[in-house]
């Protein structure tokens, strides 16, 4: 009996994403075994941080590196460093900001749950243009004396009606402003681990436990030496406002090994494995009466990976969309996907291992064919 089993825990097959409610990714052998040698040893964690961030910066072309506890976690540190820099005085002085740059300026368009990491810091958003999109106009008569960031999501949530990345960036400079950018699920391309900072964003944060597969509680910041090195003064082990944003020198390390495996990794057969993978779905499951099946590129995330979207005709295939899902879900083994409106759903082949794209489609056959 697995240690999830003797829980009453059942394992998933997740064909849907690198989602932090199914557990991130699964860790590569590699990177299990470097945790579990990190555990065994005590040393200092801020010249581990300090090693690991240097390490890390290295690999990617970046000024400099600190490992977080996950993408929100980068978000917290970043509105923070943002604010009140490497001054002790002002560090200690959070969530009391009075007199302090208090506000951050956010696309309307990019408005999202996420952005509670930094509004927890205690700062104003301030949101600019509307649902259809926003002005340059509005974007630099939204920067006072009183802004502290300027914060850009990156992904779905970006769209063609924003200010573009290059003139926010440019704006932003020509009045001493930092853009951040929540790159959190950015990865593929491995590019974008450095094409920020070069475009010339102060800080990209990216989490460790997605695509990267690292430890699902780390993630990255990179970009800006001064910033990141007023990140250390702000987090743990430092009686901070990042001090319950704990991590320990499995994750540092763990997510250092990750990084390292990324890097080698080829990531044109990854992509052409995903393409077969949608392949082999859509010719298959065309052939039954009520579905069909097409290739959906990007992916949910905006990432250059294909996925399938798969619309039921609950009427010709005589189940809805909903019956499909629970009993995936109910299945042995169990599969979880992502829903699409009222009768699709996706199949993410980024998240399988080795194998499992067949015991999906397997499954999926099974099912209509009862």
């Amino acid at each position: 009996m697995s240690i999830y089993e003797s829980l009453g825990v059942r394992p998933l097959i997740n064909a849907s994403a690198t989602l932090t409610k199914l557990g991130g990714s699964i860790m590569p052998p590699e990177v299990v075994e470097a945790m579990v040698e990190a555990s065994q040893h005590f040393v200092d964690l801020n010249e581990l941080q300090c090693r690991v961030g240097e390490r890390i910066a290295e690999m990617t072309h970046n000024e400099a590196c600190y490992v977080t506890s996950g993408a929100a976690g980068g978000l917290v540190l970043a509105t923070a460093v943002c604010i009140a820099g490497n001054n002790s005085e002002l560090v200690n002085r959070f969530p009391n900001l009075d007199g302090l740059k208090n506000e951050v300026i956010i696309h309307k368009t990019q408005r999202n749950g996420y952005d509670y990491a930094v509004r927890q810091v205690g700062v104003k958003v301030v949101e600019i243009g509307s649902a259809e999109g926003t002005s340059r106009d509005e974007l630099i008569n939204a920067i006072s004396d009183r802004t502290a960031a300027i914060f850009w999501f990156q992904g779905a949530m970006t769209t063609p009606g924003d200010v573009p990345l290059p003139e926010v960036i440019e704006i932003a400079k020509s009045r001493g402003v930092p853009v951040v950018v929540d790159a959190a699920a950015q990865l593929p391309p491995v590019s974008n681990l450095w094409k920020f900072t070069e475009m010339g964003v102060d800080l990209a944060i990216f989490s460790g436990g997605k695509d990267l597969r690292g430890p699902q509680s780390s993630g990255l910041i990179l970009g800006r030496k001064d910033l990141i090195e007023a990140c250390r003064n702000n987090a743990n082990p430092n009686p901070a406002i990042g001090r319950a944003m704990k991590v320990g020198k499995e994750e540092m390390i763990g997510l250092m090994t990750a990084v390292e495996r990324y890097l080698k990794l080829d990531h044109d057969m990854r992509e052409r494995f995903c393409e077969s993978c949608v392949t082999c779905w859509n010719d298959a499951l065309n052939e039954i009466d009520g579905l069909t099946s097409e290739r959906s590129f990007p992916n949910e995330a905006g990432q250059p990976l294909a996925r399938s979207l798969v619309t039921i005709d609950a009427e010709a295939l005589g189940m809805t969309r909903d019956d499909m899902v629970r009993d995936l879900e109910n299945g042995n083994p169990a599969i979880r996907v992502l829903t699409n409106g009222e009768s699709g759903i996706y199949l993410n082949p980024m998240t399988l291992e080795p194998g499992q794209e067949d015991i999906v489609l397997r499954r999926l056959l099974e099912i209509v064919n009862s």
